[in-house]
């Protein structure tokens, strides 16, 4: 019976700078842990018919489908600031599969083995971090957040060594496309316009099609991914995401979140918050995000400039007006994603202050970030004194004023409130729980945090384990996995 596969490869026939062509490296004894149903029906795939031994082989890479054609990608990174030629090290793109809607999707296995790119690694990648990335990833899709996501994980069967043994794993990851700030870096690293120029129309047409007849096609790309990155940023800043490695290689082309290593959800609101084990200096901290972004679209501009205008300093100049258009567009954004969470219709002089006003005294009290705002929509997860305390009264004061203008109602607000605040995250201690429980071989209880991470927007019943912030007093470390 047929999968309903549908591979189109369009990156495979680009230049060879761009690519390698290599295959996943054969594992020993794969074995299915999850596949995604929901993204499967999407797809419009159907592996009904396949047993799990056949599913496992198909998601190992020991046995590739038809039309498939398996590739490396090349790409570069500024890695925490330090320029490096990169690729991809443990991944192949094993092509693109075209919907019944003819909508494009990259099928990528990550953990497949070494390639022309790996340096010094071993290829592989362990469950933990690979079902980290199916549950964020999808956590992330239910937030209604732009992201790539994960089809399937499957066990290699064979071990690989990080700081200790670890079982082996192979993450199916769709994605719109894998094309990078970091693709452009590399293209550009070598210095030859005809190879930039071809990469900018292979972008355009794949992802921006509506700027292909633009009198500068550089210049509106950079336009396009720019707003494209407020947007996504403005939507972790929202949720309390941290991605944790924001290097220039992890920066979708196509606005998506893509790489989720040492990625973790902030519970107490604190700006300054960092989970990764490797941030030392809290280069990707919360509050760092939009600076980043800026700092990883100017390296983009940098790569565009030969395209630009002919004139360097002409194309320089047009390149850095709109780079330097990004905090005020950003501001502007993040203020409007701050009044609906507030739940404020029209624009105000005072709501930066009583925005930012809020902000201050969560970081003060030490309160949890989302639980804040479902305490404001009349939700009470946690019974907190700091909401009886003059300044929260004060403050609540002067918001529910605020509320009372532009024909705003209960019922209006709390409605805009309920889209963009989320009842559940992925709370830290809970995905470690579930991660330590699959790496014994019992997977219910990660399948139980999916169901209910499914819906976070609804209000569920029997949920509120997973709605309060961890009790531990011990700070909470993410890992790359690498």
């Amino acid at each position: 019976m047929t999968i309903g596969w549908c591979f189109d490869n369009t990156y495979s026939k680009l230049p060879d700078p761009f690519k390698e062509e290599i295959g996943p490296v054969p594992v020993k004894n794969p074995e299915l842990v999850i596949l995604n149903k929901n993204l499967s029906k999407e797809l419009n795939l159907d592996f009904s018919n396949l047993d799990n031994k056949k599913i496992s082989e198909l998601f190992s890479g020991n046995s590739l489908p038809p039309g498939s054609n398996s590739i490396a990608q090349a790409y570069a990174g500024h890695q925490f600031g330090h320029f490096t030629m990169l690729g991809d090290g443990r991944a192949v793109l094993i092509g693109e599969h075209l919907s019944k809607k003819k909508d494009r999707y990259d099928i990528q296995f990550k953990g497949s083995g070494k390639t022309a790119f790996s340096r010094n690694g071993d290829g592989r990648a362990a469950l933990g971090p690979m079902l980290r990335e199916y549950i964020i990833s999808e956590a992330m899709h239910n937030l209604n957040i732009p992201t790539t996501r994960s089809l399937a994980v499957v066990k290699t069967g064979e071990d690989v060594i990080r700081e200790t043994s670890l079982q082996g794993a192979i993450l199916t990851r769709v994605a719109l496309s894998h094309i990078r700030v970091g693709t452009f870096q590399y293209i550009a690293a070598r210095d030859k316009k005809d190879e930039l120029e071809i990469l900018l129309n292979y972008v355009i047409q794949r992802h921006y099609p509506n700027i292909q007849n633009s009198k500068n096609k550089a210049l509106d790309l950079l336009k396009v991914v720019m707003e494209k990155q407020i947007d996504l940023v403005i939507n972790w800043m929202r949720v309390g995401f941290i991605h944790g490695v924001m290097n220039t290689d992890n920066m979708s082309i196509s606005g998506e979140t893509i790489d989720y290593g040492p990625c973790a959800f902030m519970d107490i609101y604190d700006p300054k918050s960092v989970f990764s084990s490797i941030d030392q200096m809290g280069r990707y901290a919360y509050c760092n995000q939009p600076v980043i972004t800026k700092w990883n679209l100017s390296r983009f501009a940098e790569c565009l400039i030969p395209l630009i205008d002919k004139d360097q300093n002409k194309s320089i100049e047009m390149a850095t007006e709109i780079i330097n258009s990004f905090e005020k567009k950003y501001e502007e954004k993040w203020l409007n994603m701050m009044r609906d969470k507030l739940g404020l219709f029209g624009a105000e002089d005072k709501d930066k202050i009583l925005i930012l006003d809020l902000l201050t005294w969560m970081h003060k009290n030490k309160l949890d970030y989302t639980n804040t705002f479902c305490h404001l929509m009349n939700f009470e997860i946690e019974k907190n004194e700091n909401f009886k305390d003059n300044d929260f009264q004060n403050w609540k004061k002067r918001w529910q004023e605020r509320l009372k203008t532009n024909n705003n109602s209960p019922e209006k607000y709390i409605k805009l409130m309920k889209n963009v605040n989320p009842l559940i995250i992925p709370r830290n201690h809970k995905v470690e729980e579930v991660l330590n429980e699959a790496n014994k071989s019992n997977i219910k209880p990660l399948i139980k945090l999916l169901e209910v991470l499914n819906n976070p927007y609804f209000e569920q019943k029997n949920i509120i384990d997973y709605q309060k912030p961890s009790s531990s007093k011990e700070k909470y470390q993410t890992f790359c996995g690498t």
